[in-house]
């Protein structure tokens, strides 16, 4: 077992106070708090050696680089990656996907189809219309059903020799689902098609060991596993990665340049454009590490517990309705209360130094399916404590009772 009180000290930001309450931080989905070890190395990069990497001869921009591939590794190992080239380094989940939607340009033709989720955020719905706008493919969408879990069912009817492509979310921001991705990536994988899966929200959750998933892609932001802002990963198989172009054009990413005629770095240059977020990509690795020095096994346990609890309270509240009631579910809980509108409960909870997230997330096509305007989002780590549930609890009962 974790100990909270111990890892809660860890976290600098979880011991102030919001409108003159000590601060409830339920806003995890939307980003991760930073703990001060991670902190440390952010600024131990700007104090001590910062530098641009890769092109330099001189002490600083050695050690930066050093430590920056360093970090290629270390993320290589806690997804189990086979080779490190396979680890490119992006601004985020979103800027990921859209990579692999730009190199499957060159890969598509008018009348393929490719498939999409229908629990996905619009990071991984957006980008694959305007591939369709540009290459005459054709989307496709899973459907779901009530409790917020993909119909498997017609998933494997879509599938045919057509597909090129499928893209799902490991696990849904907006309820909480975990999808049956080895069943999505097997069956895909059946009729040739690649396929895309949007981690971020399952990597402060789960380990997902992209060996064993067998996936062809799989994105990460490092902001949602205690790292920072502006930092993340697109996973690659060699094979595919060689297969797609450049995304961007620029210094880093290229072998010889004349006018004539430019020829490209290898994997993982290729796809890394421009001087990166070199801190950002450091301190990445360094919130993984930390992370792992607690085990995700005893993070997943705990979380659960949290989930549970947090469940069944809320569910005490006259008029409360919770969306997404799958068994499978990592710790988010989307509700509304009654005819409620979720932004005014989120309000009244601010005043509270209760942060929770409140509207569609990024996620209009789930909300249209229930036909709602929006949720109030509890999403919880592994720093939060059955005291601060029972603070939310307690916040929402005081929203309704003000409001109706």
């Amino acid at each position: 077992m974790i100990d909270v009180s111990k890892i809660r000290k860890d976290f600098p930001i979880l011991h102030r106070e919001v409108n003159g309450k000590p601060l409830v931080y339920f806003d995890n989905a939307a980003t991760s708090q930073t703990p001060q070890e991670v902190i440390d190395v952010i600024v131990d990069y700007y104090q001590n050696y910062n530098a641009n990497i890769h092109r330099g001869v001189h002490a600083l921009s050695q050690e930066a680089t050093d430590k920056y591939e360093q970090a290629r590794i270390t993320i290589q190992k806690h997804f189990n990656i086979a080779k490190s080239h396979e680890v490119i380094f992006t601004s985020g989940t979103t800027h990921s996907i859209n990579m692999v939607a730009n190199g499957f340009t060159a890969l598509l033709s008018a009348g393929d189809e490719i498939i999409v989720s229908a629990l996905e955020h619009h990071s991984n719905i957006v980008p694959w219309q305007m591939l369709c706008e540009r290459t005459g493919a054709i989307l496709k969408v899973i459907p779901m059903n009530q409790e917020g879990e993909l119909v498997m069912d017609v998933y494997k009817e879509l599938l045919s020799s057509k597909t090129k492509l499928v893209f799902c979310n490991h696990v849904s921001n907006a309820l909480g689902t975990v999808n049956p991705v080895e069943v999505i990536i097997q069956e895909a994988h059946k009729v040739g098609a690649a396929v895309l899966i949007d981690g971020a929200q399952a990597a402060p959750h789960i380990k997902a060991d992209l060996q064993a998933l067998d996936v062809d892609f799989y994105t990460v932001s490092a902001h949602k596993v205690c790292g920072p802002t502006g930092a993340g990963m697109l996973y690659g198989k060699e094979e595919w990665l060689n297969k797609l172009p450049p995304y961007q054009g620029g210094g880093e990413m290229i072998a010889e340049v004349t006018f004539e005629k430019t020829t490209y770095a290898d994997l993982p240059h290729k796809f890394e454009a421009g001087t990166p977020n070199i801190c950002g990509g450091i301190a990445f690795a360094a919130a993984l590490d930390y992370m792992n020095a607690i085990g995700f096994k005893d993070i997943a346990t705990y979380e659960e517990e949290l989930l549970e609890y947090a469940t069944e309270k809320l569910l005490t509240i006259e008029g409360l309705k919770i969306y997404g009631t799958s068994e499978n579910k990592t710790s988010v809980i989307s509700f509304n209360i009654d005819s409620l509108h979720p932004y005014d409960i989120g309000s009244i909870l601010d005043k509270l130094g209760i942060a929770v997230r409140t509207g569609h997330h990024c996620a209009q096509p789930i909300m249209e399916f229930y036909k709602i305007p929006g949720t109030v989002r509890a999403s919880f780590s592994f720093y939060n404590t059955k005291e601060e549930v029972d603070t939310l609890v307690a916040g929402v009962e005081r929203a309704r009772n003000m409001l109706l």
